[in-house]
C-alpha cells in the first residue's frame, strides 16, 4: 500500500458515508457503505481475506474517494446510486437493475398504493426508496390498517362504476375497502385518505406512529402479547424510519450543489452533481490564499468554483440541462438559463447541509495530514487562534492558572498549574499554602500567591508566562491585575479571569464578559487549565486537611521525633495517659531524658 494511501486511511472518519476504490487509472473498482468509514475501510488491508475475490480487490487498489452522509440508510441509497453510475468491476450486490424498493400511489380516480422496484407507470408519485424493505411493508401495512384503500387492480372509471361492471370482494366484506368498485365511497372521501397518506410517506408517520401505540396498549390490556409484540415490531421499525432520504429523492431533477467554507489559509467547495435524484459525482477543491488577509469574498471564490467545475465536467453538461444549483452562498457568476437557490427547508436544505459537511471533512482531514507530517504546526495553529480569540499580542506558549483552596478559611492554599505549547507541564507545577492573607479573604489570597510566584520569577530570571488565567469573576481577576501592576509586568504578561457558571471570560478594565464557542479549542484548553488548577489545588488542601487532624501535643515538643510520638502513643494510646503517668513509667518507653522533655511539655 502507498504512504499516500495510508495516511489518508489513517485520517479517515469515523461517520457514516460511502467509500470508493479506484485503481490506477482512476476507474472506480469498487463501491461500499459504511457506518464508520475509518474502520471499515481499514479491515480491508490489516489481514489476508479467505475470499479470492478481497484479495484481488486490495491488489488494485490504488486510491480512494469518500463522501460523508449522516446516517448508514443514506449510506445505503448513495452506495446503490453509484454502484448504478460506475458499474464497477467488484461490485456484486446491486450490479444488476435490482433496486430498492419505492411505494407508489397512482394517478386513478380512486388510487392504488403499493410496493414495487420498478418505476414506469405514467403519473405516479413514487416514495422512497426504502433501504430495508420490512421497513416499506411495515408503513404500508398500518396504513392499511389506518385507511381503507383497494388492493384491486380494476381499471375503476366513472363508466365502469355506473356499469356495475365490477362485484365486491372479499376485502369490502372484512372491511379493508369501502367498495370503490360500486361507487359505495364517494370520491372526495376516498381523495382524503389518499392526501392524508401522501403526508405519512412525505414524512409525517406521527399520525401511524400514535395509531401503533395506542393499538399495542389496547392489545397489551387485552392480554393479547403476541399480537403486541408484532405492533411494537412495526412501531420500533417506524421510530428508526426516514421518509425521504436525503440522498435519493426522484423529484430532484439533474442539478448541482455547491458550498464553500473558509479560514485564512484558503477556502474549501463542495461540488455535488445529481442526475435523476442521485449523487453521481462528489469532490471538494481548496483554493489557497497568497496571503493570510485575502480581501477575496465567497462569493468571488464560488464563482470561480463554479467556472472550474462546469469546465472541468463538461461532458456532464453536454448531455443534461441543469437549471438550478444549489448554494450556501450565491456566487457573483451568473449563467445563462440557470438559478441558484439558497434551500430554507426539505431535502434541497439537506443536500447543502451534506455539501457543507463534505467541505468541512476535506479542511479537516488537511490539517490532520499536516499536523501528522508535522506536529509542532498543530500546536501553533491552536495557539494562534487563542492569541485572536483573546486579543493577544504573542502565541501564549506558556501559559499559568492559578485556584484558591480552604474550607471557612481554615488550610488555605493554593494552586498554580502550567501549560506550555498547549499541554500540562506537570513537573512546572506548584503549591502554596497562604502565610499572610486571611484565608477566608478570596481577593487577598490571591494577591499573596501571585506576589510571590511573579517575585521570585523576576528575582531568578526564568521565564515568564504570555498568559495568566485567574480562576474566577472580576474580583479575582482585578487582585491579579494589582499585582502585576504593582510588579511592572502588566504589559509583559497578558491576564485573564474565568468564571465557573458559564465559563464567560473577563479582561481586565472591561465589565462585559466575552463569550467563546463552546465547541472551540480555545475554550477546551482554558477550562482544562481551569479544572487542573482546582484539582491539583485540592488535591493539596486535603493532604493538608488530614495532616491537621492527626496532629498531637507531641509534634510541637522539641526533640520529640515521630519515632518516638509513635511509640509513646502505641504504649499509652492517647496523650491524656501520658500525662497522667509516672515519669518511670514514661522512661521504660522513650529514656529518661526524653521523658522528662515529654513531661515538662505537657504540665506547662
Amino acid at each position: 500500500m502507498r504512504d499516500e494511501l495510508k495516511l489518508k486511511i489513517s485520517l479517515l472518519p469515523t461517520s457514516p458515508g460511502v467509500y470508493q476504490y479506484l485503481n490506477r487509472e482512476g476507474t472506480v473498482i469498487y463501491v461500499g457503505k459504511a457506518k464508520n468509514l475509518k474502520r471499515r475501510v481499514s479491515s480491508y488491508f490489516n489481514r489476508v481475506h479467505p475470499v479470492v475475490r478481497t484479495n484481488l480487490l486490495v491488489r488494485n487498489i490504488w486510491d480512494l474517494k469518500y463522501i460523508v452522509v449522516n446516517s448508514e440508510e443514506e449510506a445505503l441509497d448513495l452506495e446503490n446510486s453509484l454502484i448504478k453510475e460506475y458499474q464497477p468491476r467488484y461490485n456484486v450486490l446491486l450490479k444488476d437493475d435490482k433496486s430498492y424498493p419505492w411505494i407508489c400511489v397512482t394517478k386513478e380516480l380512486f388510487p392504488r398504493v403499493y410496493i414495487t422496484r420498478d418505476k414506469h407507470t405514467k403519473g405516479a408519485k413514487y416514495f422512497g426508496p426504502y433501504p430495508k424493505t420490512e421497513v416499506a411493508h411495515a408503513l404500508l401495512d398500518t396504513i392499511k390498517q389506518l385507511y381503507p384503500i383497494r388492493t384491486c387492480r380494476h381499471p375503476l372509471t366513472v363508466d365502469n362504476i355506473e356499469a356495475r361492471k365490477y362485484k365486491l370482494c372479499l376485502q369490502y366484506h372484512i372491511k379493508n375497502c369501502e367498495g370503490c368498485c360500486q361507487g359505495i365511497v364517494s370520491h372526495e372521501t376516498y381523495s382524503s385518505y389518499i392526501d392524508n397518506i401522501i403526508k405519512i410517506l412525505n414524512g409525517d408517520t406521527k399520525q401511524v406512529s400514535d395509531f401503533l401505540m395506542q393499538e399495542m396498549m389496547k392489545l397489551a390490556g387485552q392480554l393479547k402479547f403476541e399480537e403486541a409484540e408484532l405492533l411494537k415490531r412495526k412501531y420500533q421499525l417506524l421510530e428508526k424510519y426516514r421518509a425521504k432520504s436525503v440522498i435519493v429523492n426522484p423529484t430532484i431533477h439533474n442539478i448541482d450543489v455547491f458550498t464553500i467554507v473558509r479560514d485564512d489559509s484558503a477556502a474549501y467547495v463542495n461540488f455535488m452533481h445529481l442526475r435523476n435524484g442521485s449523487i453521481v459525482q462528489s469532490m471538494t477543491v481548496e483554493y489557497k490564499f497568497q496571503d493570510a488577509g485575502s480581501d477575496e469574498t465567497n462569493e468571488e471564490i464560488l464563482s470561480t468554483a463554479v467556472r472550474d467545475m462546469r469546465e472541468r465536467f463538461s461532458d456532464i453538461y453536454k448531455h443534461e440541462k441543469v437549471r438550478e444549483i444549489l448554494v450556501n452562498i450565491v456566487p457573483d457568476f451568473e449563467i445563462e438559463g440557470v438559478e441558484y437557490v439558497v434551500p430554507q427547508r426539505g431535502d434541497k436544505r439537506k443536500l447543502v447541509a451534506i455539501s457543507l459537511k463534505n467541505a468541512e471533512q476535506y479542511r479537516t482531514e488537511k490539517y490532520k495530514r499536516m499536523e501528522k507530517l508535522n506536529p509542532e504546526q498543530r500546536v501553533t495553529r491552536t495557539l494562534t487562534t487563542m492569541m485572536k480569540d483573546l486579543h493577544l499580542n504573542e502565541l501564549p506558549r506558556h501559559i499559568e492558572c492559578f485556584d484558591n483552596s480552604s474550607i471557612s478559611g481554615t488550610n488555605a492554599v493554593a494552586s498554580c498549574v502550567v501549560f506550555k505549547n498547549g499541554k500540562p507541564s506537570k513537573k512546572d507545577y506548584r503549591h502554596f499554602n497562604i502565610k499572610e492573607a486571611d484565608g477566608s479573604d478570596d481577593y487577598a489570597s490571591m494577591r499573596e500567591v501571585i506576589n510571590r510566584r511573579y517575585t521570585r520569577l523576576v528575582a531568578e530570571d526564568a521565564e515568564l508566562p504570555q498568559l495568566l488565567v485567574v480562576d474566577g469573576g472580576k474580583g479575582q481577576l482585578n487582585a491579579a491585575v494589582e499585582v502585576l501592576d504593582l510588579l511592572q509586568l502588566r504589559g509583559t504578561i497578558a491576564v485573564i479571569g474565568i468564571a465557573k457558571r458559564l465559563d464567560e471570560i473577563y479582561f481586565p478594565g472591561d465589565s462585559v464578559p466575552l463569550f467563546i464557542d463552546k465547541n472551540s479549542e480555545t475554550l477546551r484548553i482554558i477550562q482544562h487549565l481551569r479544572d487542573e488548577a482546582h484539582r491539583f489545588g485540592i488535591t493539596h488542601h486535603r493532604n493538608k486537611r488530614s495532616k491537621s487532624q492527626i496532629h498531637s501535643q507531641l509534634d510541637d515538643i522539641k526533640g520529640i521525633g515521630p519515632q518516638t510520638r509513635n511509640a509513646l502513643l502505641r504504649h499509652f494510646k492517647s496523650v491524656k495517659r501520658i500525662k497522667e503517668a509516672s515519669p518511670n513509667e514514661i522512661a521504660m518507653v522513650v529514656g529518661a531524658a526524653k521523658a522528662k522533655l515529654v513531661l515538662a511539655a505537657l504540665v506547662e
